[in-house]
């Protein structure tokens, strides 16, 4: 049954084919001085860059740049942020780009007047916020990681060999977001189909915890199969806007916190990914398909009914002569073929990752406590080996 929480989102969203029109109505209720963050440059080749600097310049608003975002972004790249975001007197930070730009802009917003190391802080001690925090705006350019509807924020620290997300309160929450579908149109397929595998394995993570008959799970289910539908028929035309809004739509509430509602959540795909991304720099989606077959192999007998509803509620397995770790094997493998549909990496071999580094990315790998079986550190190396 569902347990006692308390639910608040405070992001407003503007979507569509006209949702940068939403730029007019929140830019007024700030300051003069916003900070512009982007990634790579992109923005200012497929024309978003001009469109949101013309807003700005109409808003009579004094910008300062802060770009070179990196897909993986760093803690150099975030304490350099701060001091732009400082020396700018920032009364709002403007995210154009995916999600880590979007990421990005969030630990700057909390950041910047940090009065102690705020890796230290909120990525090791994982602590509250309690100084002052520059609200966000995002434009999105990519979909995947939900960034733009909640408090979550990914740094990584290479010298550390760490990866790790601080998921911040309601407080740090982008005060608005512009979701354009068209403004993905233009993604590269590999970066477009990790996005992808995002949106489903945020799903799988709050997915595949608690026994109970819980609404978030239908609402997951819905959403699983609206990315499977729009997912293929994008790969083919990546400029289908149905199957891109559609998609689009579905990565901001697999991450908007609703689905958490009543779950305890499980994240350990997150984890064994991330931790692969802090010894590869490899892209995030691609490290989360690279473990998942592996994991989720090794923990099904520990949720087996949860496995055989998936399979048969999501993939449409007949279960009929079946025991239910057959029906549940067959969901799994349903879901490893659609993703060799979207061309998806399989294995770890393929980021680059060797067998001398397993033990490395085990040490590196945080142990969560909310799925169906908490992982012991040789269990974790043997996962890593399965997905070689």
């Amino acid at each position: 049954m569902l347990g006692n929480f308390s639910y608040c989102n405070p992001t407003r969203l503007y979507f569509g084919k006209d949702a940068l029109e939403g730029l007019n109505k929140e830019l007024p209720k700030y300051g003069k001085n916003v900070v512009l963050i982007y990634g790579g440059g992109s923005i200012k080749k497929n024309g978003i860059y001009d469109k949101v600097t013309e807003i700005l310049k109409a808003n009579g608003k004094t910008v300062t740049e802060d770009g070179g975002v990196m897909p993986n972004p760093t803690v150099e790249k975030l304490y350099e942020g701060c001091e732009i975001a400082k020396k700018a007197k920032a009364d709002l930070l403007l995210a154009v780009g995916g999600g880590s730009v979007c990421d990005y802009a969030k630990a700057v917003s909390v950041s910047t007047y940090c009065k102690e190391d705020p890796w230290e802080k909120y990525y090791m001690r994982f602590e509250d916020v309690d100084n002052e925090i520059i609200p966000v705006g995002c434009v999105l350019t990519m979909v995947g990681t939900g960034s733009e509807m909640n408090g979550g924020s990914v740094i990584t620290n290479y010298e550390k060999k760490l990866k790790i997300g601080h998921v911040f309160g309601d407080n740090v929450f982008p005060k608005f977001s512009v979701l354009n579908p068209e403004y993905t149109f233009t993604l590269p397929k590999y970066q477009m189909v990790a996005g992808f595998y995002d949106i489903m394995s945020h799903i799988l993570e709050q997915y595949f915890s608690g026994t109970d008959d819980n609404t978030s799970d239908y609402i997951m289910e819905g959403l699983m199969k609206s990315l499977i539908h729009s997912s293929l028929i994008a790969v083919e035309n990546p400029k289908d806007y149905e199957a891109r809004s559609n998609i689009m739509w579905t990565a901001t509430w697999a991450l908007n916190t609703l689905v958490a509602m009543g779950k305890t959540t499980d994240w350990e795909v997150h984890m064994l990914g991330q931790a692969v991304g802090a010894h590869t720099n490899a892209t995030h989606g691609m490290t989360l398909a690279a473990v998942s077959t592996a994991y989720y192999n090794f923990i099904m007998p520990y949720g087996l009914a949860k496995f055989k509803r998936f399979a048969v509620n999501v993939w449409n397995v007949n279960p009929d002569g079946k025991s239910d770790e057959e029906t549940a094997k067959e969901g799994i493998e349903e879901m490893r073929k659609w993703m060799k549909k979207l061309g998806l990496v399989m294995t770890l071999s393929e980021l680059g990752v060797k067998e001398d580094m397993i033990e490395g990315i085990a040490d590196s790998t945080l142990v969560m406590e909310g799925g169906y079986k908490i992982l012991t550190r040789e269990e974790i190396s043997d996962i890593l080996k399965k997905s070689l």
